[in-house]
């Protein structure tokens, strides 16, 4: 049944109607906006660290990484290990978010800046939710056609997941969406981990791996006109020569600290939990688990290199981590195609969920209340949020249909995501950050992406620049740095010939950044103290009136040592395994 057997398609349908009827379920503890968006912030550890991990981690990221390492080695790791060195970061800035009460990012842009900063923020972050939304929904497509046998198109795969995750998202809210991600957080490491032992199997173990891809890199260098084709070496370096080097890592590294602040729902996660301490652990350990499953898809993609040698094509190239199921787990026990698909799909429904709720708390909170009726009733404003959902998931939909490959959307996931995050920084810290800084830099930021991306570009550089490029089209690290820095340099430069802020907003504003939740704290507006809690005193890194950088306490420094610890452990261990049976 559309190149399933019967035992599979039993064991996918469970799954799916289990999953959505206990999302469903959750809809009834709705009773507010407060409920629907943030969960009524009364999650502790466990399901905190689920949330974030179910959130972060997806198919489409496991089907990006496979690919890039089968096209670049074992330096593909970095398409989801970008965020490595930022996780320790997650520490300090977990409780900011989870200090600002707010429902949406919006209302951070909105009390530090204004209402106009805030609604450009609504367009950039529906922009890349959509942008991932479809990016999650091409991966699981391509998936799901390989592993068929490419008897499902992967139009008709998207548009079965988009029903399911749309229903018990819209109904339950984020409740639903946490309590799910438990039961699919589990399915997904299942999902990472399942097919690298057979695959080893297959090739002889570790020992088998290495020569297998050394004779397929000895096949691809007899086969190139050219000659250039990597070494066997270069495969299996974590930092190699070419596209993936230090200068790569250490922009993607650096891109993705600026954009991780301002992703859509960043805020509501945190926003959801009881105290500040489980929004650290969340952070910090759901997103380790994260970087353990990206080693699993790493390795796969030299297994697929191993297996499959000499594929060029993008399209294939993306269906290679279907392809290793479709031609591995049939001939070792019934149903473990069917296990494999119900884990793929745990990992699009629970990220697509958190993803369109934080859309529609930016379009409820920062569009509709503002301009349309402020004084609407909690039921009415659930109401619209629910409705909203539907905006974001067909931009979503058409996205994933138009994108070139799964690789291409990682990137311009992580350009969109940075556009606003200068301004989210500046405003943070610098009292002297204005509005109109904040959409100088944007917009410039944004340009200069924009301009990069030109043909007429390339052949400029072609001709005055070729530094600019890696092969054919602008090299993605020397973009970033562009606009990276022309936004920082526009922010600085608008902000100090514009007036501030008036300095009682910015002092209501940092005084609630700075003051720990209390227990049993209800929160009624974003960015306000709630009424009987006074401002933290000051406790400034630097005695000087225009920043706000505070002392961070003794937990936040060992927090931030100990993740340290466990990012320097887990690639000192990836060094250690990829020279087994070398």
């Amino acid at each position: 049944m559309f190149g399933f057997e019967t035992i599979d398609v039993i064991t996918i349908g469970v799954y799916l109607l289990g999953v959505t009827l206990l999302g469903l379920r959750m809809g009834k503890t709705v009773h507010d906006s407060q409920d629907y968006f943030v969960g009524g912030r009364r999650f502790g550890k466990l399901l905190a660290i689920f949330n974030v991990f179910g959130a972060g981690t997806h198919s489409d990221q496991a089907v990006g990484v496979v690919s890039k390492t089968y096209t670049s080695g074992m330096s593909g790791i970095w398409y989801q290990w970008l965020y490595l060195f930022v996780t320790p970061f997650n520490w300090w800035i977990s409780p900011i978010l989870r200090r600002c009460r707010a429902i949406t990012t919006g209302d951070y842009f909105e009390a530090r800046y204004d209402r106009g900063v805030a609604t450009l923020y609504v367009v950039f972050g529906i922009i890349n939710m959509m942008v991932s939304i479809g990016l999650l929904l091409k991966g699981a497509g391509a998936v799901i056609r390989a592993t068929a046998g490419g008897q499902v198109s992967e139009e008709w795969a998207i548009a079965a997941m988009t029903v399911m995750f749309v229903a018990y998202s819209i109904v339950g809210g984020l409740a639903a969406v946490i309590v799910t991600d438990f039961v699919q957080g589990c399915l997904t490491i299942l999902f990472s981990f399942i097919l690298l032992p057979f695959a080893l199997v297959r090739l002889g173990g570790f020992t088998g791996l290495h020569e297998g891809v050394a004779r397929a890199v000895g096949l691809m260098q007899e086969a190139s006109p050219d000659g250039h084709v990597p070494g066997t070496d270069h495969m299996w370096s974590l930092v190699a020569p070419g596209e993936i080097g230090f200068f790569y890592i250490t922009m993607i590294v650096i891109n993705g600290l600026v954009g991780l602040v301002v992703q859509p729902h960043a805020m509501p996660i945190s926003g959801a939990v009881k105290t500040e301490k489980e929004a650290q652990i969340g952070s910090v350990y759901g997103t380790m688990m994260k970087r353990v499953c990206t080693v699993a898809w790493t390795l796969l993609g030299m297994c697929a290199i191993a297996l499959y040698p000499g594929v060029i094509e993008k399209a294939e190239i993306d269906q290679m981590f279907g392809r290793l199921a479709h031609n591995l787990l049939p001939d070792v026990m019934p149903g473990l195609v069917g296990i494999f698909i119900a884990s793929l799909l745990a990992s699009i429904m629970s990220s697509c969920g958190s993803f369109t709720l934080a859309c529609s708390g930016l379009l409820t909170h920062n569009i509709y209340r503002p301009f349309i009726s402020p004084e609407a009733s909690q039921t009415r404003f659930v109401a619209i949020g629910r409705a909203t959902t539907v905006i974001t998931v067909v931009g979503g939909v058409f996205i994933a249909w138009e994108l070139e490959s799964v690789v291409r959307g990682i990137e311009l996931f992580w350009i969109i995501s940075a556009l606003m995050g200068i301004p989210f920084w500046a405003g943070l810290f610098w009292r002297k950050a204005t509005s109109a800084g904040a959409w100088a830099s944007t917009l410039a930021a944004c340009a200069v992406w924009y301009l990069t991306e030109r043909p007429w570009f390339t052949e400029w550089a072609a001709v005055h620049a070729d530094w600019l490029l890696f092969g054919d089209k602008i090299y993605l690290p020397t973009q970033m740095l562009l606009y990276l820095t022309v936004g920082v340099i526009v922010m600085v430069v608008v902000s100090l010939l514009t007036a501030p802020p008036a300095h009682e907003k910015l002092d209501l504003f940092y005084a609630t950044l700075r003051t720990p939740i209390q227990p049993g704290e209800r929160v009624r507006e974003s960015l306000r103290l709630p009424q009987g809690v006074e401002p933290a005193p000051q406790r400034k890194l630097f005695d000087h009136p225009d920043w706000e950088i505070q002392i961070p306490t003794r937990r936040g420094i060992v927090g931030f040592l100990f993740a340290w610890l466990m990012v320097l452990a887990l690639i000192a261990a990836v060094w250690l395994l990829v020279r087994i049976g070398a």
